[in-house]
């Protein structure tokens, strides 16, 4: 207890002195640390603050310029997009036309197999120039439409490719207006902005993010595949006009070719229809001279009975001499040379007659295959002149307008 109530030492003046200056150099020592410290943390504040103002400034001029290589893209994507577009709708009246010239061409084909199969008939059913010249017609109609339905399923390839390269544009433009919405709210924000926070682990690159260069390549070579296209599409529309041009060209030509041999043969039908009516009329005039013929050796036949009985009945008649008056005398040898002449005489006008009868029959055949000939030549005339060539005047002038429509359609 009274070691608890011991007095605190004392220090001597010098010790007191000493405390003194201590605690004056530990004051002083603090002091300037602090004031080294103040100094030290203003030029720091200072400095970071223009760091950060500088950072920030130019973070906004690279959002400014990402914003205007954004624009600039979405531009040119913007032009290609609008030019694969309309080139994609003129194409699908290229298309049309092909799908009308296609159409067109069916007709045409059924009228010239219809006058192949309904030609003529007998001797007229022969290969002639309008026969060849028909299946020749067939050939290149067939051969056009089978052209138009290849640059049709070309023509369908290519639409399917644009529209393609129109979806990857569409994409692309759809991505590029998202980010130019994003980095323009980026760009309009400010220290100052409401909406402004802490994201947490945003500090970081995405390990689905692409390089700048990766960025402008994905976009060229939409951009490169949109001008093959539209390239290739206006090299396929070219293509069509020629085809078009020199498929109507083409068929015109052989059409008129089918329609000059159709008109030679007409005309040479008709020839020999007029040489077979001359010919007819010649045979008919014979016939009636024959009919005439036969009737006179009848008649010659018949008036040379008289004169035969005259001279049988001048010889039964002198057999009955009395004897010695049967004499082989000169009118005897000449009443029997008489009867045999007669005789003679009749036989050869029976066979001028059978004759006659003969050539009679032949020219009666004769008349009848010639008036068949002729049935056959009009029938061929009917056909040729009035089914063929009306049908294929009336459907040459409809195919005619149909493929001029659809050459100057566009």
């Amino acid at each position: 207890m009274a070691k608890l109530l011991q007095a605190p030492p004392k220090f001597l003046p010098p010790e007191w002195h000493i405390a003194s200056k201590t605690q004056y150099a530990s004051a002083e020592s603090q002091r300037s640390r602090s004031e080294r410290l103040v100094a030290e943390s203003q030029r720091l504040v200072d400095e970071i603050e223009k760091t950060t103002q500088k950072t920030q400034s130019d973070v906004n001029k690279k959002i400014e310029q990402r914003l205007d290589e954004i624009k600039f893209w979405k531009q040119e994507l913007d032009d290609k997009l609008e030019q694969i577009v309309n080139e994609t709708e003129v194409l699908l009246t290229f298309k049309t036309r092909l799908e009308k010239a296609l159409e067109s061409c069916k007709e045409p084909l059924f009228i010239t197999q219809e006058c192949l199969l309904n030609r003529r008939v007998g001797i007229d059913l022969v290969h002639d120039e309008v026969e060849r010249e028909l299946i020749k017609e067939v050939e290149v109609l067939q051969g056009v439409m089978a052209l138009l339905e290849r640059t049709l399923e070309q023509t369908n390839e290519q639409i399917r490719l644009n529209r393609s390269a129109k979806y990857n544009l569409e994409m692309d433009l759809k991505d590029k207006f998202t980010a130019l919405t994003i980095d323009n709210y980026c760009s309009n924000l400010t220290n100052n902005t409401p909406d402004i926070r802490y994201a947490r682990n945003v500090v970081k690159v995405e390990g689905n993010s692409v390089s700048p260069e990766d960025w402008v390549d994905f976009s060229n070579v939409n951009i490169e595949k949109a001008d093959k296209q539209r390239n290739n599409s206006l090299a396929l529309r070219a293509l069509i006009d020629r085809i078009l041009s020199q498929t109507a060209s083409d068929m015109r030509k052989q059409c008129e070719t089918v329609n000059i041999a159709f008109k030679n043969r007409v005309k040479e039908t008709k020839d020999a229809k007029n040489k077979l009516e001359i010919h007819l009329a010649k045979v008919m005039d014979e016939i009636t001279s024959q009919e005439k013929n036969i009737a006179a050796l009848k008649k010659a036949i018949i008036d040379k009975e008289g004169p035969a009985k005259v001279a049988h009945t001048r010889l039964e008649t002198r057999t009955h001499r009395p004897n010695v008056e049967l004499c082989r005398d000169m009118v005897q040898y000449r009443l029997i040379s008489e009867v045999q002449e007669i005789t003679t005489n009749i036989q050869r006008l029976k066979d001028t007659l059978a004759q006659a009868e003969v050539e009679l029959k032949g020219l009666s055949r004769r008349q009848l295959s010639l008036e068949e000939e002729i049935q056959v030549k009009e029938n061929t005339l009917y056909i040729d002149e009035v089914l063929c060539m009306q049908m294929r005047d009336q459907d040459f002038n409809m195919w005619a307008s149909k493929i001029a429509h659809c050459l100057l359609q566009f």
